[in-house]
């Protein structure tokens, strides 16, 4: 039931959000953006050059890029606000940091389901370099200047300290603003899906889907929306709790991080693009059906093996 209680801890969800997002890209972007008027960020382009060059990206992307896959989205979007890009450079930077970001806390709840490490990580630090040449290397356009969010963008040229300093301070201000526009209803929602108990209900449509995917339990529905809505992070008491409760096979726990490590948390990580001004639905469109064709392709050579196994040890019995 949609009580005053519900838009209350909607919005004050929002407020926390947008404050805890809002320190580490309000830092970032101002560092970032006054470090773009120093050496610095000539040495990371001159080191990084040779790589990035292999998917399209100028040297400086690196940043933005590792912030991504050690923290977090927004600390990633941070960095590109106060960068100058073209939109296809923009676009690469997405789709690689869509599959592949907060490596370090979501690697851990994957531990937490019962899947080695190495699994998650290799698989969308992978997906991530592999998305991003296929875009460089098909994609023919998108060489015009990206213009980030919904307002046009700071063309000021500082020639004092304090000017440098003043207009990464606007950058940082923006950055703020344009996430707290995608942050305030995306948890206002999330808190009404909580207290009209939609997850339950909505999973059970999710059963075929399951099937789909190879799961041979129906239960895997539950964390497998609590991923695909919340996120790894953000879904992982659901998750974790799901798993353990359900006692899932060692099979469906690896279909359902596969799944989820490629394509989670579809609604915020989708949206939150938005600020930098590039088309999202492709973004969402790839992330989805990469999750679903992988998951797919591993439950079937899972199965054939697990069969050829079973050959085998019958072979052998007679």
């Amino acid at each position: 039931m949609i009580t005053k209680e519900t838009w209350s801890k909607g919005l004050k969800s929002g407020v926390h959000t947008t404050w805890v997002l809002g320190k580490v890209v309000f830092p970032i972007t101002m560092i970032v953006s006054i470090l773009n008027y120093t050496p610095v960020i000539h040495w990371v382009t001159s080191f990084f050059t040779p790589l990035m060059k292999w998917i399209g990206l100028p040297g400086e992307a690196a940043i933005p890029l590792a912030l991504g896959y050690l923290l977090n989205l927004y600390a990633a979007i941070g960095a590109i606000l106060s960068l100058d890009l073209t939109v296809k450079n923009v676009f690469i930077l997405a789709i690689m940091l869509s599959f592949a970001h907060n490596l370090l806390v979501e690697t851990v709840v994957a531990k937490k389901i019962g899947v080695k490490a190495i699994v998650p990580i290799s698989l969308r630090i992978g997906l991530s370099f592999a998305a991003g040449i296929l875009v460089y290397l098909f994609w023919r356009g998108g060489d015009n200047s990206a213009h980030y969010g919904m307002v046009a963008a700071v063309q000021e040229q500082p020639e004092t300290w304090i000017g440098i300093g003043l207009l990464a301070f606007k950058k940082a201000l923006l950055g703020i603003w344009q996430i707290a526009l995608i942050v305030f209803p995306l948890m206002l929602g999330i808190q009404l899906l909580k207290d009209l108990h939609a997850i339950q209900y909505i999973s059970k449509w999710l059963e075929p889907l399951t099937r789909v995917l190879g799961l041979s339990s129906g239960k895997t529905s539950v964390p497998l929306l609590a991923g695909l809505i919340f996120g790894l992070a953000y879904g992982a008491g659901v998750i974790i709790e799901s798993s353990k409760e359900e006692n899932f096979s060692k099979r469906d726990l690896y279909l359902l991080s596969i799944f989820l490590v490629a394509s989670h948390a579809v609604i915020e990580d989708t949206l939150i693009f938005i600020p930098l001004g590039i088309n999202v639905i492709p973004l969402l469109l790839i992330r989805v059906a990469v999750a679903f064709v992988i998951t797919m392709l591993t439950a079937k050579v899972w199965q054939r093996l697990i069969t050829h196994t079973e050959l085998v040890v019958k072979g052998e019995a007679k």
